[in-house]
């Protein structure tokens, strides 16, 4: 073992290798040499583990690999041909020309982002978006910050420390990557209190449940699972109706958010935000790149005496939104504002979209793999938490065992490393792919990586 180790080069002769010193160019000479010696301990585990030592070529090899990656920003865009409209792992909401222009603008530049233009004094970065929100929802108040779980956060923090939070045992629930509401409220301060079954709650669960230390009653909505068959669930209009009476905040925490009507495009109904105001709700929490179609926020509406006490909470700095999605999710609101967001959100443009526009461009894919594949029925899901079991008709281009006689999951790869990556899905060794969820102008780019199948 001890050969193996002799034959490893020295950091003087892989820094002055050619091939690196022309790789490594722009970058300092440091740095070549810390990915030098970063590659050589590698190689030392390695032999040690009882592997042999490897070639000098193949050292030089690994180490260009080191700077290559580091030159390569390793967030890329892709075209989500999933037929998942928001694609948690891809992004969720994809924005607006209109959020796109707005944040591109402010992000170059300095802005009056906490400054009164009028007085000259500092001012704060929500009265950019409190108006619209208002507006839009008819809560009294609002505060913009990093995501939703961020609000969750901050409003138990706030509003429940060392006291207690009535909750539905049904939506004590975790909604995805280990997020779990119990330990949310742990997090905060706020005790747990369970009322109901899994399947059932009554507003007597509620009341029977109250005590002196009870800072709020709260509904979680379940997000990403169904129960279904024997249930009762108490309706937000009744858990306002009981805070009210026993003088007791109530939040809503919406999850996806949504401001239109699910039920006029086909899907299940889900929870308003116009709605969870209008029944006198305390505060409502969602998010902003859900349903809402716009760049990740937590947005909190309602009762100005609540949003208040969360401002002035010292956690309020920390989960603050920043200038950029601040100026995007403005542009997001003021399309609802206006009547637009079925032509210019693009999460509701793929919703809206009618069954012969996705038809005909399925089959235009169809053709660039020459009669190898297929145009099929099948279904798009609204994803991201949204809509549970919820589902819309779709037309799928399925390729199944060619082109070549390659297996789904091969083709799926191909597709992965296109220079614009295609996402597709696979079923039973059958490669899917939902002209749904991918924005129109990308139509040539899959043309393109699908003629690459055959090529």
């Amino acid at each position: 073992m001890t050969s193996e180790f002799r034959r490893l080069p020295s950091v003087d002769k892989l820094v002055s290798d050619e091939g690196l010193k022309q790789l490594a160019v722009g970058f300092p000479h440091e740095l070549l040499v810390s990915l030098v010696r970063q590659q050589l301990d590698a190689e030392r585990l390695a032999i040690a583990a009882g592997k042999p030592a490897p070639s000098d070529d193949e050292i030089v090899a690994a180490i260009a690999r080191r700077v290559r990656r580091l030159e390569t920003l390793g967030l890329r865009p892709v075209i989500n041909a999933t037929g998942v409209v928001l694609h948690t792992n891809l992004g969720r909401a994809p924005l607006s020309r209109e959020a796109i222009a707005a944040m591109d603008t402010i992000s170059g530049v300095y802005s009056n982002l906490e400054f009164d233009l009028d007085s000259g004094n500092r001012g704060s970065r929500q009265v950019y978006i409190e108006p619209l929100l208002c507006q839009l929802t008819g809560a009294e108040a609002s505060l913009v910050v990093n995501n939703n779980a961020s609000g969750v956060l901050l409003a138990l923090s706030a509003l429940a420390n060392r006291k207690e939070v009535i909750v539905s045992r049904g939506q004590a629930v975790e909604i995805g990557d280990s997020f779990r509401i119990p330990d949310v409220m742990r997090q905060s301060g706020a005790k747990l209190i369970e009322v109901g079954t899994t399947n059932c709650t009554y507003v007597r669960d509620y009341d029977g449940a109250i005590t002196p230390r009870t800072a709020a009653l709260m509904r979680v909505h379940s997000s990403n699972f169904l129960v279904v068959g024997f249930t009762a669930s108490v309706t937000i209009e009744e858990l306002a109706a009981l805070g009210k009476q026993r003088d007791i905040p109530v939040l809503d925490d919406l999850g996806s958010g949504c401001f239109l009507d699910t039920t006029a495009f086909g899907l299940a109904p889900e929870p308003m935000v116009q709605q969870s105001i209008a029944a006198g709700i305390s505060l409502a929490l969602f998010s902003g790149d859900k349903l809402v179609g716009g760049p990740q926020a937590g947005i909190i509406v309602g009762k100005k005496e609540l949003i208040d006490k969360l401002r002035r909470h010292p956690l309020a700095r920390a989960v603050r939104i920043d200038k950029i999605r601040l100026a995007g999710l403005a542009a997001t609101l003021l399309h609802y504002l206006k009547g637009e967001a079925t032509s210019k959100v693009p999460i509701w443009q793929m919703i809206a979209l009618p069954i012969d526009e996705i038809d005909r461009r399925a089959r235009a894919w169809a053709k660039a793999l020459g009669g190898t594949a297929k145009v099929v029925d099948g279904e798009s899901m609204i994803g991201g938490g949204s809509l549970p079991g919820s589902t819309l008709p779709t037309r799928l281009l399925a390729i199944g065992g060619e082109p070549k006689g390659k297996s789904a999951q091969a083709l799926a790869k191909k597709l992965r490393e296109n220079s614009n990556p295609v996402i597709a899905r696979i079923d039973k060794d059958v490669l899917l792919l939902d002209p749904r969820s991918v924005l129109p102008e990308d139509d040539e780019i899959v043309t393109e990586a699908l003629r690459s199948l055959v090529s």
